[in-house]
């Protein structure tokens, strides 16, 4: 056997000077982003304002993968209880800070997709993970929290079991390890290939093997929860080929106990293979482990064209280079810097969630299992990527207009990724897992999110397909796939809303939740429509609008809360406000009264403005006390009964609806205080306490809502907007893609600002004065000035 030999060494971090200074002179060619843009450099180092522990007590499966690059598909990161999986399928699992033991280092964490487990240990040679109960049983290994470090793309840790420190960073497609092992004659590498990992599900088949040049590749295929729900008999596969730097003395196979010393081949559930070296004092292993989604040999393209002769050194400084890049297109200031750590680690989860799918060469896995082809350009480079994503459930009110603002290119890949599912399968996909089906929540607002991109002036995909796919998709109940959500779509349109069922035959999503399927199918419906009008397609608008009514039809004007209906048009009985599960979806009609994005004027004018503003203050003032959700109850579902829960998607408007009710200083005071005390600098207390981060979605939401920027349509309307609110920094920088937009950069002032002024007292943009809480999204990305005098009395009049 031969083996490549890559120079490697422990290393400080290096300074914000050495990553620039890479950059430029070293790696131009590799640092160029998919868009084409060249990253920028800056003299800050935003990834030290970036704690990935923050929220890691009960999180999801993909929130801890510091070792990952912005949207990238190798996502190298520790386990705590990976192996221990989930029964639904969104339960948390993977790393939890208050576990003190590491499992291993899985490769692969997206939603319902993990897998390919790499271990170093030392001295007996063990197999199986052990129990986090105890250390002894397997070959999981203790650790110190002081010897642990995590920034935006390089963590490393010290496994005291075993005295090697391990350290992960990537490419975009490419995970490094590197290992530093004491003086030993027994120092093993385990390949733990065919078991089941996070919310991956059960494993069906496996192979991991070595070749006669040294590599170490194979595969999983798994099954996981949601895809057997949303798309059943489907499955996912990952494939990884990988290059270690030193030869080893010895190799052999396992599945479980089961030890075969020699043997370098193995196939099937459990399998697993394992190297063994002597090792000098300090002697450090890398593995360079290319990764993919179509086949062993993609994996292998993808090692070769993104890190054939990349140190671990090099690529941890590329990934820091990166980071800060993508970080750096909205720079804060101010001196509190509890503040600025929150901003920067929500916006690093913003962007590391919903990563790549597809290879170098533009393969991609498609929703039958097969492998599809993105066009390539005349470079042979394919024109734009696939991805893999969580539901979209509730990302119109952070994750898309974070994009929209500062990441228009991925949000045009985001659109594109969507339409190949479109394509390939029929049917728009609320949530991907290798283009699988696994919406979720059972429902989809893709096509508002299409609407959305392309009402931002993001039009470089096929309109026509797009515009065609969302209009389906809001219409069309014929033979839709439970994958593609919305499975009582043919009821809201025959209804005009959706018509509640106490039971039924058939999933939950069908008919169990029809006042809130109601409101969400209402606000998509306005979505698309503006999209019809400004196309000039007359008959879909005329269509699309009265749907957008619906909510209308559920409002009880008796009791001023949203009320699920019978098809005979008579409301439900035995109703109970505060009621989860019947009507409402992960809330209860407190909560959902308020889900009229689209028409928020209108449903003021319903309650009445009085009421409203007196109901929706007092609501807060007494979820106040619960922390905004569930109080310190750690759990991701804690809340739901509450009158505010900013923990889950049906909320994360609400707060700036007093925009639209004539007391801005309410909505100034709200968010302000939800964003200093739902959102924490702790583990435990992070995103609330062990609630629901979503692949972003509340670390975007801290973004938006902290520069003072946010808008409850989710930019819907034909000429979108955002409403202002009550900026935590003194100064905002947000550097515009001049691909998109007109403008270089856009600034927010905010004079005076401390921990009492919190109230705007006046706004300007460009020195003209502004009259109400909004200012144009063009008007934003055209570039400029937001000029705030801040003070401690609210003022709603300008």
């Amino acid at each position: 056997m031969s083996y490549t030999y890559l120079i490697s060494s422990v290393c400080r971090r290096p300074t914000i000077q050495q990553i620039a200074l890479f950059l430029v002179t070293t790696l131009i060619p590799v640092a160029i982003f998919s868009n084409g843009a060249l990253a920028q450099t800056s003299q800050t180092d935003f990834s030290s304002f970036v704690d990935p522990n923050i929220g890691t007590a009960h999180c999801r499966w993909f929130h801890f993968t510091p070792g990952a690059i912005p949207f990238g598909m190798a996502k190298p990161a520790p386990s705590t209880n990976g192996h221990y999986g989930n029964n639904s399928g969104w339960e948390a699992v993977g790393y939890d800070f208050r576990h003190e033991s590491i499992e291993g280092f899985a490769n692969f964490h997206e939603f319902q997709i993990g897998g390919i487990v790499f271990v170093p240990i030392t001295g007996k040679l063990q197999t199986i993970p052990g129990k986090l109960e105890s250390t002894l049983e397997g070959y999981r290994s203790a650790f110190d929290r002081k010897d642990e470090h995590a920034t935006a793309g390089y963590y490393s840790v010290v496994l005291k079991e075993y005295g090697i420190k391990a350290e992960l960073t990537s490419t975009e497609r490419v995970a490094f390890h590197r290992y530093t092992f004491p003086e030993g004659r027994e120092s093993h590498i385990l390949f733990d290939i065919g078991n089941r990992q996070g919310e991956s599900g059960r494993v069906k088949d496996a192979k991991v093997y070595i070749t006669p040049d040294g590599r170490i590749e194979g595969f999983v295929t798994t099954l996981p929860e949601y895809v057997q729900k949303y798309q059943p008999g489907a499955e996912v596969s990952m494939y990884f080929s990988a290059v270690v730097n030193k030869k080893p003395e010895a190799v052999g196979v396992f599945k479980g106990n089961e030890q075969q010393a020699g043997k370098t081949e193995i196939v099937g559930e459990g399998s697993g293979l394992y190297l063994t070296f002597s090792t000098k004092a300090n002697e450090s292993i890398t593995i360079k482990a290319g990764l993919s989604y179509t086949s062993i040999e993609n994996a292998r393209l993808n090692l070769q064209t993104e890190a054939p002769t990349l140190t671990f050194d090099q690529a941890k400084m590329q990934a820091l280079a990166k980071w800060n890049a993508y970080l750096g297109r909205i720079q804060v200031e101010t001196p509190n810097k509890q503040d600025k750590v929150k901003f920067y680690t929500g916006l690093y989860h913003a962007l590391l969630g919903r990563g790549l799918a597809s290879d170098v060469n533009g393969a991609y896995p498609k929703n039958d299992g097969t492998i599809g082809q993105i066009a390539l350009d005349k470079n042979k480079r394919p024109l734009y990527h696939h991805y893999n994503t969580d539901a979209i459930w509730g990302a119109f009110w952070n994750l898309t207009q974070l994009w929209a603002l500062a990441y228009p290119e991925y949000y045009s890949e985001f659109v594109k990724s969507q339409l190949l599912v479109y394509k390939d399968a029929g049917w728009l996909g609320d949530g991907i897992a290798n283009s699988r089906y696994v919406s979720g929540v059972g429902t989809n607002f893709v096509s508002l999110t299409l609407a959305s991109a392309y009402m931002c002036g993001i039009r470089d995909f096929d309109v026509n397909m797009a515009y065609e796919a969302s209009l389906k998709n809001e219409i069309d109940g014929n033979n839709r796939p439970r994958g593609a959500g919305k499975l009582d779509v043919e009821r809201f349109v025959k209804y005009g809303f959706v018509n509640h069922l106490d039971t039924m035959a058939a999933p939950d999503e069908a008919w169990r939740f029809s006042g809130s399927h109601t409101l969400e199918y209402a606000f998509s419906s306005f979505a698309v429509a503006q999209w019809a009008k400004l196309l000039g397609k007359e008959n879909d608008y005329a269509k699309l609008m009265p749907l957008s009514k619906a909510w209308e039809k559920i409002y009880d004007p008796q009791i001023q809360f949203m009320r699920p209906k019978y098809a005979n048009g008579k409301f439900i009985d035995n109703f109970k406000p505060t009621q989860v599960w019947r009507g409402f979806q992960e809330g209860n009609a407190w909560q959902y009264t308020f889900y009229v994005p689209h028409e928020p004027e209108s449903l003021v004018a319903k309650v009445g403005k009085e009421r409203f503003n007196a109901r929706l203050d007092s609501i807060f003032t007494v979820s106040q006390k619960a922390v905004f959700g569930g109080g310190k109850t750690i759990d991701a579902f804690a809340g739901l009964e509450g009158l505010y829960n900013h923990g889950n998607q049906p909320n994360l408007h609400i707060s700036w609806l007093f925009n639209y009710s004539e007391k801005p200083s309410l909505t100034q005071k709200w968010v302000r205080a939800i964003c200093n005390e739902f959102y924490g600098t702790e583990p435990v207390h992070g995103y609330g306490y062990g609630q629901d981060e979503d692949q972003g979605q509340l670390g975007a939401w801290y973004v938006m809502a902290s520069m003072g920027l946010f808008d409850v349509k989710g930019l819907t309307e034909t000429t979108p907007s955002f409403g202002i609110g009550s900026p935590l920094f003194d100064r905002i920088v947000i550097k515009l893609n001049n691909k998109y937009y007109k403008g270089k950069q856009f600034v927010i002032e905010a004079r005076n600002n401390n921990k009492e002024n919190f109230y705007i007292q006046s706004f300007s943009l460009n020195g003209k004065q502004l009259s109400t809480p909004f200012i144009p999204f063009s008007s934003v990305t055209n570039g400029g000035t937001l000029l705030l005098q801040m003070g401690n009395k609210p003022k709603d009049k300008q």
